[in-house]
C-alpha cells in the first residue's frame, strides 16, 4: 500500500517550482488532505490578494489552480509544531522540499538555520509520527564532481560542494549518516529541473528558462565563457530534467518501501552542452543561433561546477 494512502500529506515549498508540480500531481491522483507549508509575503489571505511583492504573487498564481486542505506559513508551523508536535495532526508522508535554493546566497547563517537547522526539526519531528520522510538534498552537494556522483556512496565526507547552498544540504547528509537517520528516510538529489512555475525564481531561474526568455525576446543568447582551459566555451554540462518526470520520481519513492533508507540522484543521466540547449531553443522557437559569449563573473568561477550530471562522468 502506498504511504500516500495512508495519512494526510504534508509538503514543505508546496508553493515554489518543484513542490507546486509535486501537488498537482498529487491532485492528479486524487489526494487533496494535503497541507502545503512555504513563505508568501504578509496579507490577510493568499487566495485573491494582491501580490505584494513579485515572486510572492506568482507563488500564489502556482496555488491557485491547486486542491489542498490548508496552506500555512513556514514560520508559524516550525513554531507552532517546537510547541506541541500535534498541531496539525498526524501525517502519513511528509515531503520536504522548503529551503533556500540560492546557490548565490552569501548569509551563511540564514542558510544553516534555514537548510540545515529546520531539517533536522523536520526529520525529527516526522519519524517521531511515523511518517515517511521524503527529503529533496540537491546535486550541488556534490561540489565540481571530482570525487565523483555515486548515489549509492557512503563516502560523504569526499564531497566538497562550491557553495555555501550546496554545503547546507550537505551538512545535513553528513547529519543524517552521523546519527543513523539515513537508514530512515529517502533522499533525493534533483540535479537541473526545469519548467512550469518558475517565475517567482528570479535569477535562480533554471538556465533552460533563462535561455528561453533570452532567444524569445531578443533573438540572441548570452552565454558564460568558460574558464577552464580543458573546457571550451559553450561546452560546459548539465543534466537537464523536465519537472514533470522529477516529480513522478518523487512520489515513486512515496509508494515503495524497498526505497526507505536509500539516495536517488534525479537526472536524465547524460549531461548536455548550454550548445546543444542553445541550439535546441533556437531551433524549436524558429529563429538562427545568435550567440555572445561573455566573461563569467570572477566571484562565480569556483562556485559552479563545468560538469555535472546524474550518470557517472
Amino acid at each position: 500500500m502506498s504511504t500516500l494512502a495512508k495519512g494526510r500529506i504534508l509538503v514543505t515549498g508546496g508553493a515554489g517550482f518543484i513542490g507546486s508540480a509535486l501537488v498537482w500531481a498529487l491532485n492528479q491522483r486524487g489526494y487533496t488532505d494535503i497541507v502545503v507549508i512555504d513563505f508568501l509575503a504578509p496579507g490577510k489571505t493568499w487566495r485573491g490578494e494582491v501580490a505584494v511583492s513579485h515572486g510572492a504573487g506568482l507563488k500564489r498564481l502556482n496555488l491557485a489552480p491547486l486542491k489542498f486542505a490548508q496552506f500555512v506559513e513556514a514560520d508559524s508551523f516550525r513554531s507552532r509544531i517546537a510547541r506541541n508536535a500535534n498541531a496539525f495532526g498526524r501525517f502519513g508522508t511528509v515531503l520536504h522540499l522548503g529551503a533556500c535554493s540560492a546557490t548565490t546566497e552569501t548569509n551563511a547563517a540564514y542558510l544553516d538555520d534555514n537548510n540545515f537547522a529546520c531539517t533536522k526539526e523536520m526529520v525529527v519531528w516526522s519519524l517521531a509520527q511515523g511518517a515517511r520522510f521524503v527529503y529533496a538534498s540537491s546535486a550541488a552537494t556534490y561540489g565540481n564532481g571530482s570525487a565523483g556522483m555515486d548515489d549509492k556512496s557512503e563516502n560523504l565526507a569526499a564531497l566538497h560542494p562550491l557553495n555555501l547552498y550546496g554545503q547546507s544540504k550537505h551538512n545535513f547528509d553528513l547529519y543524517a549518516q552521523k546519527n543513523g537517520l539515513l537508514r530512515k528516510i529517502v533522499r533525493v538529489k534533483y540535479f537541473n529541473v526545469y519548467g512550469l512555475n518558475e517565475g517567482h525564481k528570479g535569477d535562480m531561474c533554471s538556465i533552460v528558462n533563462k535561455v528561453f526568455e533570452q532567444i524569445n525576446s531578443t533573438g540572441r543568447l548570452k552565454l558564460f565563457k568558460s574558464h577552464r582551459h580543458d573546457c571550451r566555451d559553450g561546452e560546459q554540462k548539465r543534466d537537464f530534467l523536465y519537472v514533470k518526470d522529477a516529480i513522478e520520481m518523487a512520489l515513486h519513492f512515496c509508494e515503495k518501501a524497498t526505497t526507505i533508507g536509500s539516495l536517488f540522484n534525479l537526472g536524465s543521466g547524460k549531461a548536455h552542452t548550454w550548445l546543444e540547449l542553445a541550439d535546441t531553443i533556437f531551433d524549436a522557437i524558429g529563429k538562427p543561433v545568435q550567440i555572445d559569449f561573455i566573461d563569467m563573473p570572477e566571484q562565480l568561477r569556483d562556485k559552479l561546477p563545468v560538469f555535472h550530471a546524474s550518470g557517472h562522468l
